[in-house]
């Protein structure tokens, strides 16, 4: 079997142009006018739009918003990240290459566009000949080291790495021993992802009861912590066990709030892990009907792209 290389992280969101949290949710319409009446001087035409259809994940729109933009700045750094991204989520590696390597000229010490690029690269070891996959996944670890290299206190960053020690290959740079330091360290970083990062350890090696350990203590004294009951759901898909738990779990998600922030798990992930676990349970009518609602709330959703926190 070919190896494997690490599934895309989820989409970053920073860039020059950044919605507070308090507008985050609102409708497209309004925040599009909040936007464009705020825009900076000199910025490119159109480009508050396109992030705002990025911001609010609405990634075919976005495209061909940023698009129109990059028409006119072609080699304008924000355009192309955001447009190598987009072609990332739509798994399109020789455009996300052309773009995230152009906006890499203009921004070399950018840890943003440095993350990215290793995705592109580990996207393009993916579907390179045999031979061609270890130059592209030596170049992926060299993009993402140097991204945690500029900016070490970020987690996705270090996620990044995660994914890459625990996936990849020893020839090139893989390793379980470096995976668990990253986790430690995003541990420290931030402790509930620490939790996230050695329960996606522990499932990589088939250590079930040790990943779902690590939400037990959070739910005993807080019962409806959102993430935690969403991870249960997560242990209980991607093991195969505790099936009618994990089910419960995610059930209850649905009726409490989403928690706020970009790497958090989301009513469209609950769905899915939700239709997942009831295909395995036997029950396909109420499988697809989760995955239609959660077509419905997020049309360009793709769970594979973020499958390993979330």
């Amino acid at each position: 079997m070919p190896p494997k290389f690490p599934p895309l992280s989820a989409v970053d969101h920073s860039s020059r142009w950044t919605i507070p949290r308090p507008l985050a949710g609102l409708p497209p319409v309004l925040l599009f006018f909040l936007i464009s009446t705020a825009a900076r001087a000199g910025q490119p035409e159109g480009y508050p739009e396109a992030v705002a259809l990025y911001q609010s994940r609405q990634y075919s729109e976005a495209q061909q918003a940023f698009s129109r933009v990059a028409r006119a700045h072609p080699e304008d750094i924000e355009v192309n990240f955001h447009l190598g991204r987009l072609a990332l989520w739509f798994n399109d590696a020789p455009a996300a290459l052309e773009h995230l390597e152009r906006a890499h000229r203009g921004a070399p010490n950018d840890a943003r566009v440095l993350n990215a690029l290793g995705d592109t690269y580990g996207l393009q070891a993916q579907k390179a000949p045999l031979l061609a996959k270890l130059g592209w996944a030596r170049q992926c670890r060299a993009a993402y080291e140097r991204a945690v290299e500029l900016d070490p206190a970020c987690t996705a960053y270090r996620w990044s790495l995660l994914a890459f020690y625990q996936l990849a290959p020893r020839l090139v740079g893989g390793s379980e021993d470096k995976a668990r330091r990253e986790a430690e360290v995003i541990s420290r970083l931030d402790p509930a992802a620490g939790r996230v990062a050695r329960a996606t350890l522990h499932l990589a090696a088939h250590e079930a009861d040790r990943a779902f350990a690590e939400f037990d203590s959070v739910l005993r004294e807080h019962p409806d912590d959102f993430i935690a009951l969403y991870q249960v759901g997560r242990c209980a898909d991607v093991s195969g066990q505790q099936l009618a738990r994990g089910l419960r779990a995610l059930r209850r998600c649905l009726e409490l709030p989403s928690p706020i922030g970009e790497a958090a798990p989301r009513r469209v992930h609950v769905l899915s892990r939700l239709a997942s676990i009831l295909d395995r349970l036997g029950d396909p009518a109420a499988a697809r009907a989760a995955r239609e609602q959660s077509t419905r709330l997020e049309p360009d959703f793709r769970p594979e792209k973020d499958a390993l926190k979330n």
